[in-house]
């Protein structure tokens, strides 16, 4: 029915524009064009061409317009969903180390082939790598609540190279026949290992508390808070705390393996972490005017 009340106007070489009339259209929510070619998921419907997308939620008296508005459509491109998205980029690193940890022919020299490694370190560090894969599998199932349901198809690519490779390359090392454990033995390893396991717990005890924070259906965004849990006492400190548990983890793993390519791949994922995590730190700052001063983006007082 909304659209009767617009006017389009396409130019392929610009947006699309969209004249409302206001005072017929006061109580309705922003729109979206009933085109097959251009489903809800791809529309990104502006008040300014180079503007933020409204939201689903926003309401048309609530935006700063007059009785006659001028919206801008813009073509997002081909969309996929985030679960789908999780379980592809986790479920490749998952089986790709598996490959390698078995040894499967054509990896390494014919005479390795479906042998283990001798070195318990080997075995080891395969368990917490499956374990950290199959509990973001299971978290991306049951747990994660996502605010927007869709991200660029071309988006599974990008992600997919960078987990699976960075999974090969790890893989390749740790596995190889002529692998050597780490230089202090038993006492770096176990030490590696409850690094490892208390990250991955306080990992999820945040993934819990910011999927209680949303309820089912809802885009709300609040402050997370310290709970009883005590693994979420960081929140008083920093602001996304996952991510600093998602560090230590791969620190433990680095430790524990004493491999290149881990402590590569531990830099590259703190820096996309940094990023992102000074990213949600400004939104909570602008968001929320009473939002803690003392809490930092991924690092207590430093980062």
């Amino acid at each position: 029915k909304l659209l009767y009340q617009l006017l389009f106007i396409y130019d392929h070489a610009n947006p699309l524009n969209i004249t409302v009339n206001m005072e017929k259209l006061i109580q309705c929510p922003v729109f979206s064009l009933p085109d097959p070619q251009w489903y809800p998921a791809r529309q990104s419907i502006r008040l300014d061409p180079k503007g933020k997308s409204l939201k689903d939620e926003d309401v048309l008296q609530n935006l700063p317009v007059g009785t006659t508005a001028t919206f801008y459509f813009r073509d997002l491109g081909a969309q996929i969903s985030w679960v789908t998205v999780f379980l592809t980029e986790y479920t490749g690193p998952l089986l790709i180390y598996l490959m390698f940890y078995f040894r499967v022919p054509f990896i390494y020299a014919p005479k390795y082939d479906f042998t283990t490694s001798k070195h318990w370190v080997v075995h080891l560090a395969c368990m917490c790598h499956s374990f950290h894969y199959v509990k973001r599998l299971l978290e991306t199932l049951f747990v994660h609540r996502f605010s927007h349901g869709t991200m660029p198809l071309r988006n599974i690519f990008k992600n997919c190279s960078y987990y699976w490779g960075f999974a090969a390359w790890m893989a390749y090392y740790i596995n190889h026949p002529l692998y050597t454990p780490p230089i202090y033995g038993e006492q770096q390893i176990r030490l590696a290992l409850i690094i490892f396991l208390f990250c991955q717990i306080g990992n999820f005890s945040i993934h819990i508390a910011l999927r209680n924070l949303r309820p089912p259906g809802s885009k709300t965004r609040k402050i997370p808070y310290p709970t009883k849990n005590p693994f979420t006492w960081i929140f008083l400190l920093v602001s996304c705390p996952n991510y600093t548990y998602e560090l230590g983890s791969w620190l433990g793993f680095t430790l524990m393996t004493q491999c290149v390519p881990v402590a590569f791949f531990t830099l590259v994922g703190f820096i996309q972490m940094t990023v992102w995590a000074k990213g949600k730190h400004r939104s909570y700052l602008k968001e929320f005017r009473d939002y803690p001063p003392l809490r930092s983006p991924i690092l207590p007082f430093i980062l």
